[in-house]
């Protein structure tokens, strides 16, 4: 007698992300890179989504969205894509993740303590099944002149870093690690 096994497609995740400087991506790549063992991921800038619509007719397990702060608000990208597909979005397990240098403060790296994230949750209609928070980076060496001094006005305010010849990475990579743990574990 001959058995046959069928080999089980594998589930599939969409990571979704709008980026500044391309730090969120970075932290979306990890987060792939972690999960890819167990499921096949899917990674898109929220731009190339506009291009790619149809993927959304794909059957995904978790969609993953991650935005990054500039100038204290997330892109109009965000929240018009969160608009425009707010049934898709609600069609399965769903996280939200901002990255924002605010996070890098002990008080403020929680969904729950973190402004941003109150304040997407407000504008954005939108009630993520997960929600995650990461601190981000300061990368003033690869800043326009403008970019670089505002930003330097912002940390000087914050009592953040301003020594405009250095980057300062504030990601807790661990964190990251135990956000794709959990996705796992509720997408498997």
């Amino acid at each position: 007698e001959v058995k046959i096994f069928k080999k089980e497609a594998m589930k599939k995740i969409l990571i979704i992300y709008s980026t500044t400087d391309g730090h969120t991506k970075l932290i979306c790549e990890k987060i792939k890179m972690l999960l890819s063992n167990t499921f096949k991921v899917d990674l898109y800038s929220m731009q190339n989504m506009k291009k790619n619509i149809e993927l959304l007719n794909t059957d995904f397990v978790h969609v993953i969205v991650g935005a990054s702060i500039r100038y204290g608000k997330h892109s109009d990208d965000v929240y018009d894509f969160i608009k425009n597909n707010i049934d898709f979005l609600e069609s399965s397990n769903n996280s939200f993740f901002s990255v924002n240098v605010v996070a890098r403060k002990p008080e403020k790296n929680t969904p729950e303590t973190n402004p941003y994230i109150k304040k997407f949750l407000t504008l954005s209609n939108w009630t993520p099944r997960k929600l995650a928070v990461f601190a981000g980076k300061v990368d003033y060496p690869k800043y326009r002149f403008i970019d670089k001094h505002m930003i330097r006005l912002i940390m000087w305010i914050t009592n953040g870093p301003t020594d405009i010849s250095k980057t300062y990475e504030f990601t807790d990579w661990e964190k990251v690690e135990e956000f794709a743990h959990e996705i796992r574990k509720i997408s498997q």
